[in-house]
């Protein structure tokens, strides 16, 4: 992909985003099944050794070598380290608050992203990518109508954890420049696995073979999502990537209709339909940059 224009690699870097998070809405539907009835520690420790795993595989003994000699193992550790206490102020908040709130609020992160990679990584947000981003958080706020929001715990939580998976994402943009996105995934997931192993020892519920065979998808699902969201931050603004993002809220409207009946709302069609004309119109400037 270096030989390939740059306005080239944004293209491939939104299309990589795009199924990246269409996994991650399937993971997250099989995981809010298993809820209810396995402790969420247990499910994230299955996931990351499945992930841990498979990056092992693919990688071998290369990526054993790498992931021993990089200078970078604290930014990857603490990358790590953010993203997981970034999921658990999220789902703390999630105990206490509307699902509409608790995801309009968390989808401030992509604004927090292209706001801070203008110091941090020195990307410069054109106006087209600005707009993009408009329509699809004004999206969000039509298809969830959070009207209600009141400061709380739950209302700090869930912006910390905006603000932390936005930082996340900088982080990870920046690792991507020297090290492959199976060393990422390697520290992150072997960090998780140390941590939610040792959660998991004192809440263990036996999974029944069904739970087994939805606790392997969410590990393939997951660790897939995860090295294609890595790939196309490798190659797309960190900036572009985060508009990208609204669009796991439409794959979310689909799985919720298709798995549990959840039929959306004219006012949620309508915010998918300006989410969904965002990326279009992402899409379209990026090409015509290109052009």
């Amino acid at each position: 992909m270096t030989a390939v224009p740059a306005a080239d690699r944004v293209v491939a870097g939104i299309g990589l985003g795009v199924i990246a998070y269409s996994l991650f809405a399937t993971h997250d539907a099989a995981n809010k099944y298993l809820a209810a009835t396995l402790p969420v520690w247990q499910v994230l420790f299955f996931r990351s050794l499945t992930i841990v795993a498979g990056a092992l595989v693919f990688g071998r003994g290369k990526l054993v070598a790498r992931v021993v000699e990089t200078p970078l193992k604290l930014a990857l550790l603490g990358r790590g380290a953010l993203t997981l206490v970034a999921w658990l102020c999220y789902y703390t908040a999630s105990r206490d608050m509307p699902l509409a709130q608790l995801m309009t609020l968390y989808f401030s992160s992509p604004i927090i992203v292209a706001v801070l990679a203008i110091p941090v990584l020195g990307e410069k947000v054109t106006p087209g990518r600005w707009l993009a981003l408009a329509l699809g958080f004004g999206g969000v706020l039509l298809a969830s109508d959070p009207l209600g929001v009141q400061a709380s715990l739950a209302t700090a939580l869930v912006l910390a954890a905006a603000l932390m998976w936005a930082i996340a994402i900088l982080l990870m943009r920046v690792i991507a420049k020297r090290e492959s996105s199976l060393v990422q995934m390697f520290y992150q997931n072997a960090l998780f696995l140390v941590l939610t192993g040792t959660a998991s020892w004192s809440w263990w519920t036996p999974p029944s073979p069904l739970e087994f065979a939805l606790l392997a998808l969410i590990g393939v699902f997951g660790g897939a999502g995860q090295y294609i969201m890595f790939e196309g931050i490798r190659l797309a603004p960190a900036s572009v990537m985060s508009t990208v993002e609204y669009t796991g809220l439409l794959w979310a409207f689909l799985l919720g209709y298709l798995v549990w009946g959840d039929i959306p709302s004219a006012t949620t069609w309508a915010g998918a339909g300006m989410i969904a004309l965002s990326g279009v119109f992402l899409l379209l400037m990026e090409r015509w940059r290109r052009a």
